[in-house]
């Protein structure tokens, strides 16, 4: 499937994928941004597009909250930074009693990463930057992609939005090996990836000599703040790669947005190396890049997980992994947020891989210690 991506792009957009429509009607969308410019400025951009309609716009996160009741969107646009109830409070509230698809706009400054992936965390599909601050008179340089975005958002399957009620606790502390990975675990995520990797990662046991490797389709800046945030629930130090870095065990990597990230043997010892190669099915990173790269350095010893995502990118690499002797693993449909990549994956490597999202750290453990015993 062809896709399109962005350096500004969270998400993987399918082209070719049909306009859902509600009744042979637009998409019905709230408006909620406690601007008045920037109400007015994202109606016209929504209204601009056929497949959708402005129902309402909402001032603040009580308003949002009494409109979402009396109109009931289909789609709803949310603001984070507002007064009285914030975006965050509306975002949980809507999750848990009136579930329904949520692009988040994100004003690019300081500590919006944090805000915004702790949304995603919560249940928002997914977001997009105002390029300009929390009021961007320039926002309609990032009208397609708000489009696109909303699009994307009317297919996703919300019955996998109520899995993460909480944040992990953090991990008791403990000493982490210095040693090179001796076993890999590489996983691919994409759409809904915020909130699975938040209750995959912090699962990942340390002490078995491995090393995760992710792959989460999200732009610059964002995936340092992504790594902040898994380190700080998980037994494993989580981090941004970097070009040179050992593949240590008891270590995660994140690749970095608009890297594609790879494992290289050089020296007798396992290293990652970055990239700024042409897109693989429109994204960068790539799962399938890191995934090859792994199944050639690891072998049996490598495992390879897909989750939730647009497209179908890993669904190669999986195959890579499966034929190299390691083990592979996706997210059941039932679980994801956004069905096209695990479907993919499950389609390429056979259903005896799926696995439920609580299920899916225990699985790749398991493959490890099999694997040590083989």
């Amino acid at each position: 499937m062809a896709a399109s991506w962005c350096d500004h792009c969270a998400v993987v957009i399918p082209n070719s994928s049909p306009a859902v429509m509600q009744n042979d009607r637009p998409l019905r969308v709230l408006v909620v941004d406690d601007s008045a410019f920037m109400r007015r400025v994202i109606s016209e951009i929504i209204s601009s597009d056929s497949r959708f309609e402005v129902c309402g716009m909402a001032r603040d996160g009580m308003d949002a909250l009494r409109q979402v009741h009396r109109l009931d969107p289909d789609l709803v646009t949310l603001d984070l930074q507002m007064p009285e109830l914030d975006g965050l409070s509306v975002l949980g509230y809507l999750m848990s009693e009136a579930p329904r698809p949520v692009v988040v706009l994100s004003a690019a400054e300081g500590g919006a990463e944090q805000l915004t992936l702790r949304a995603l965390e919560l249940g928002a599909v997914d977001f997009v930057r105002k390029p300009s601050g929390t009021i961007s008179l320039d926002l309609e340089r990032v009208s397609e992609r708000l489009l696109q975005a909303l699009h994307a958002a009317s297919e996703v399957n919300l019955r996998g939005v109520s899995l993460l009620a909480r944040l992990p606790r953090p991990p008791l502390a403990m000493a982490l090996s210095s040693e090179v990975a001796q076993y890999a675990i590489a996983v691919a995520a994409s759409t809904g990836g915020p909130r699975a990797l938040a209750e995959v990662v912090p699962a990942l046991p340390a002490g078995i000599g491995a090393a995760a490797l992710i792959v989460q389709h999200m732009p610059a800046g964002f995936t340092r703040s992504l790594a902040s945030r898994l380190d700080a629930m998980s037994a494993m130090r989580v981090l941004e790669a970097e070009d040179g870095m050992l593949v240590r065990a008891d270590h995660a990597y994140v690749a970095p947005g608009g890297m594609h990230m790879y494992t290289a043997a050089e020296n007798g010892v396992r290293v990652i190396r970055l990239g700024n190669e042409p897109t693989l099915w429109g994204v960068r990173p790539a799962a399938d890049h890191l995934f090859r790269s792994v199944a050639r350095d690891y072998g049996r010893a490598a495992v390879g997980v897909v989750l939730t995502g647009m497209g179908r990118d890993g669904a190669a690499g999986l195959v890579a992994i499966r034929e190299a002797g390691g083990s592979v693993f996706c997210q059941s449909l039932s679980t994801a947020i956004a069905q096209g990549m695990p479907r993919a994956a499950a389609q390429a490597t056979g259903e005896q891989g799926v696995r439920h999202l609580s299920e899916i750290s225990a699985a790749a453990a398991g493959a490890i210690s099999g694997a040590m015993h083989a």
